[in-house]
């Protein structure tokens, strides 16, 4: 699923085997020994491979030489770049349109593959492979502030959104197996702590995940297997689905009134609801760029898998991005493509979720659900790992403590349990992450490191234009997209304070 730090854990792995303690971060301060090589550099540069040639410009400094090969590193900024996003495409489409959705989905995929040509040549410029680091020398503790907390956020909207799958997915497995429905056992919210408690809290408490690094492989192939099924079941289930016009399916209805023509207050025809739209616009519309930012948020694993690319260049490195991005693209396409054209206006913010309405026990689903359910609840605490590392550095936490260690692991649990059992939609997740964190990871932070530290192009030049440009057009999505999510917070707010519209 979305690891953006999955080769930064692999590299803090290894160091835990070789040091003494889990925890020995550059910005801590320490005593270096004037017989240690590169004594006089700046603890901030410790954990990068020094200039060996002081007369070489910043950007022309030799990194150690990386051993990943470039298929192997296509395939592992899949892994980074495909996440639980993909299961909210599909309601992103229903609410955008075919044709607005594409022309979205092309738009926000160039922008991070320009945003990774951003980053590759500020690393180079800066001589730092770490987001944050770059963040350090760019703006000093702000910048390595600002880095350190978007990831942090980003993290943990990955979490909850895996969560969100729990509590979604975890009660129809139940319900399939046990054929009861309305036990405590089926209630999404008792299942998300009981999983939070009893296997990922043992999991993350563990000083060296290990294995759990290869979750990220599992949680790909089980999103091609999910999408495998998307496009088969597209085919099997008819239009308008069974029980359309039941009562339960009652809110579709107003949803459908309400796209189709507001003022009409007949009753609905379902017919139109089997036809795909290439343009909607709706209060639900919104959501639809914070949902695709969020999607396709790897920054952080750039710089990272950068340092680990054998015969590494910018040029190959970004060759390395343009197929990802290109493989992913088609991936987000196809499903929600597949899934629009299955549900129309019946898709819900989760995807996976929608086909309950129609199966109540379907063989090839229940794989698949137990398929994702393993890859995330195994990948929380892959992802948690960087946000507690993070969060150490922060303390200058230089000696490994098992008390520090639980209590922050069981503060970022409970917090991410609120969240995903108060918050009502895993919409609302994929909305504000994608407008905040995400905004700041694609847009924001990669251009203002770039105008800040690559000085060899003046202000006036192409790039720089390009890049400052591109910095307002961040400041434009985060705020545009965090104004309108939020007004349409207090409109549903105040519907349910007053149903009667007085």
């Amino acid at each position: 699923m979305k690891q953006t730090e999955m080769s930064r854990l692999s590299r803090e792995d290894d160091n835990s085997s070789t040091n003494s303690n889990e925890y020995n971060y550059p910005d801590c301060p320490r005593k270096v020994p004037l017989n240690e090589p590169y004594a006089d550099l700046d603890p901030e540069s410790e954990n990068f491979l020094p200039d060996k040639n002081p007369g070489k410009k910043k950007y022309e400094t030799e990194y150690h030489q990386g051993n990943a090969s470039f298929g192997m590193s296509v395939f592992n900024l899949g892994n980074a770049i495909m996440g639980s996003g993909i299961l909210g495409l599909s309601y992103a489409m229903a609410n955008t349109g075919i044709a607005l959705f594409v022309i979205l989905l092309v738009a926000v995929a160039i922008c991070s593959l320009y945003s990774v040509h951003l980053l590759l040549k500020t690393a180079n410029e800066g001589g730092a492979l770490v987001y944050e680091q770059l963040g350090h020398k760019a703006f000093g503790m702000p910048g390595k502030l600002a880095a350190s907390c978007s990831i942090t956020m980003q993290n943990i909207g990955a979490m909850s959104s895996y969560l969100y799958i729990v509590k979604y997915e975890l009660p129809i497995v139940i319900e399939a197996f046990t054929g009861s429905n309305d036990e405590w056992y089926t209630n999404g919210d008792y299942l998300v702590l009981l999983v939070s408690l009893f296997i990922i809290l043992p999991l993350s408490l563990l000083r060296n995940l290990g294995y759990l690094g290869y979750t990220s492989g599992l949680s790909l192939l089980c999103m091609v297997f999910f999408l495998i099924v998307v496009i088969i079941k597209k085919f099997q289930i008819p239009c308008p689905l069974p029980g359309a016009h039941h009562a339960e399916n009652e809110t579709v209805s107003k949803l459908l009134n309400a796209t189709v023509s507001p003022n009409n207050t007949t009753a609905v025809d379902y017919s139109e609801a089997c036809t795909p739209k290439y343009f909607v616009f709706n209060s639900q519309t919104v959501y639809a760029v914070p949902i695709l930012t969020f999607a396709f948020v790897c920054h952080p694993a750039i710089l990272p898998m950068y340092e680990e690319l054998k015969d590494r260049s910018h040029r190959r490195m970004q060759g390395v991005a343009n197929v990802s991005f290109l493989a992913m693209f088609i991936m987000y396409l196809l499903a929600a493509l597949f899934g629009y054209l299955t549900f129309n206006i019946h898709v819900e913010p989760e995807l996976l979720h929608t086909y309950s309405k129609v199966y109540n026990f379907d063989v090839l689903l229940l794989i698949v659900r137990l398929a994702v359910l393993t890859a995330v609840t195994l990948t929380v605490p892959v992802v948690l790992f960087p946000i507690r590392t993070s969060i150490n550095q922060f303390l200058c936490a230089s000696k490994f403590s098992w008390i520090r260690h639980t209590i922050i692991t069981m503060v970022l649990l409970i917090g991410t349990n609120i969240l995903v059992i108060f918050v009502p939609t895993i919409r609302d997740i994929f909305g504000f992450i994608g407008a905040s964190a995400a905004a700041m990871l694609i847009f924001i932070l990669p251009s203002a490191f770039y105008i800040k530290l690559v000085k060899k192009e003046s202000m006036r030049s192409v790039q720089k234009i390009g890049a400052t440009a591109f910095l307002l057009c961040g400041f434009v999505v985060m705020i545009g997209s965090m104004s309108l999510i939020i007004l349409d917070w207090v409109h549903n707010a105040t519907k349910e304070e007053h149903p009667d519209g007085h």
